[in-house]
């Protein structure tokens, strides 16, 4: 039995990605008895659905969990929902892509999130670990991996928990943005989270979904 856990490559003005290094650093472990899969995501609207579906198709997952990062949060955020909605908002992605309100999917207007969300945030904040339930992952390509991949789980008829979980900034991130936000000056320094606690974090949240199943 398999676990998929995917991050996202670097964006933006972001040199690194802690959800990259999250699914590298789990990839090939054992979890509770099962076998993790690490994939690292391309930011790129146009691909990510074909990336993500063959992810399912090839190992057809117990559990399928993608992470994302959300600057300025300080927790580890449990998404709800995913919309049926791609929106980049002010982001474009790494090929240029510019979705304005545009549809995912022949599908219905929302997902929720197979995982077990209020006990991973229980088992998260028990380990000494911030962490909230959070009822937004936004229209950019984190709403998109939660949407998508519950989408084809319900399509194509399978049993795969799926869900999302926003990381905070690596405290490497944090210093860059602090520099750039003249910290020496008084600027402001942007939460951020070890990355040791965040695979932890993401780890923890595999075990309490298959502990539920």
């Amino acid at each position: 039995m398999t676990v998929v856990v995917t991050g996202y490559e670097p964006f933006g003005e972001l040199d690194t990605n802690p959800t990259a290094h999250v699914a590298a650093e789990l990839d090939g472990e054992t979890v509770a008895g099962e076998s993790v899969v690490g994939a690292v995501l391309p930011v790129a609207f146009d691909s990510v659905t074909d990336r993500l579906e063959s992810l399912l198709a090839k190992h057809d997952p117990t559990v399928f969990v993608s992470t994302g990062v959300a600057r300025g949060s300080a927790a580890v955020r449990i998404e709800r929902v995913g919309v049926n909605v791609a929106d980049a908002v002010t982001t474009p992605d790494n090929v240029g892509a510019d979705p304005r309100n545009e549809r995912l999917a022949d599908g219905p207007a929302a997902y929720f999130s197979t995982l077990p969300v209020e006990s991973v945030v229980t088992d998260l904040l028990d380990e000494g670990i911030p962490a909230c339930l959070s009822n937004t992952a936004g229209t950019h390509l984190c709403n998109d991996a939660l949407y998508t991949v519950r989408h084809a789980v319900e399509r194509d008829d399978r049993e795969t928990r799926s869900g999302f979980v926003h990381l905070p900034f690596s405290p490497s991130l944090a210093a860059a943005a602090a520099r750039e936000n003249e910290a020496t000056r008084g600027g402001s320094v942007p939460p951020s989270m070890a990355l040791t606690t965040q695979t932890r974090a993401v780890r923890l949240a595999i075990e309490t979904t298959l502990g539920s199943m």
